[in-house]
């Protein structure tokens, strides 16, 4: 039987998933595939790479910095969202918080981050192959939102988040002939997404990226139809869902100490459904 796990990021809301990946880690649970959106992907890759603890500190420590968030990178940067900061000063071999990338590679797990192509809003699933010491561009590309941030570029093309382009890719993970999905959410399941702020960021980028700028308009209705197949696949046995049932206040950039350490917590005890659904008969 070949399992997959699939974490759809949510800005710091992946703090949930965080939890989730460390009960797996502590109870040497492993799966063949793994595939992350947006901040999903760096998720998964520190748990390819076994560093239990990693990814809660870059949500409740390293989030909090200047460096990383804040109005200052505007001016500076020209974007909200510093991903350099994580995924290259931090996370470099030299870094404060390297990624174990000898591990990362050792491990047989599958890794793939999903991005999307900037100019024609098709998502691009960037695998281990894409990654190499010290540059950890693909996670950079994966979790490059609208407006907070530039489209990252790698081999001359642009990218932006990946959650545009296939927000929650189980079909892909059932395509490369996995038995058994897990999937993270970092909403409750029974919640349907709206598009908030959407039309106004899409408005923005139209004019440069108009197939991704039609791709945000239609996200929340992508993410809505994906949850929904994922319940018929969970009714069926083939998939199981986990996702927090309350987000204890945390939209995706929110940063609140007290309400994160609530949500890693809550993915922590969540996860303890995820050995039972994959030993099943």
């Amino acid at each position: 039987m070949k399992t997959a796990i699939v974490d759809t990021g949510g800005g710091l809301r992946g703090v949930y998933t965080a939890g989730v990946l460390d009960y797996c880690l502590d109870q040497g649970v492993s799966f063949d595939l793994a595939i992350g959106v947006s901040a999903g992907g760096a998720n998964l890759a520190a748990f390819v790479a076994g560093q239990r603890g990693r990814n809660y500190r870059f949500y409740t420590e390293y989030a909090f910095r200047k460096e990383y968030m804040g109005l200052g990178n505007l001016f500076s940067r020209r974007c909200y969202l510093n991903l350099e900061y994580i995924y290259a000063t931090l996370s470099n071999s030299d870094g404060e918080d390297p990624l174990d990338y000898a591990a990362f590679c050792r491990n047989p797990t599958q890794l793939l981050a999903v991005a999307t192509d900037a100019l024609t809003g098709e998502p691009v699933y960037f695998s281990k192959a894409d990654v190499s010491q010290d540059d950890y561009r693909v996670f950079m590309a994966s979790a490059a939102v609208p407006l907070a941030c530039p489209p990252w570029e790698i081999g001359g093309r642009l990218y932006y988040d990946g959650g545009l382009g296939d927000p929650v890719p189980i079909e892909k993970a059932f395509a490369l002939g996995c038995d058994r999905v897990v999937l993270l959410l970092t909403k409750p399941k029974d919640v349907p997404r709206r598009g908030g702020s959407d039309r106004r960021v899409a408005a923005v980028i139209r004019r440069k990226y108009p197939a991704s700028a039609a791709r945000l308009l239609e996200q929340a209705d992508a993410i809505n139809g994906k949850v929904e197949l994922a319940l018929r696949y969970e009714r069926e046995g083939r998939l199981l869902i986990v996702a927090p049932d309350d987000i204890m206040g945390l939209e995706t950039l929110t940063r609140d100490r007290r309400a994160l350490r609530r949500l890693y917590d809550k993915g922590y005890a969540d996860a303890a459904a995820i050995p039972g659904f994959l030993s099943r008969e």
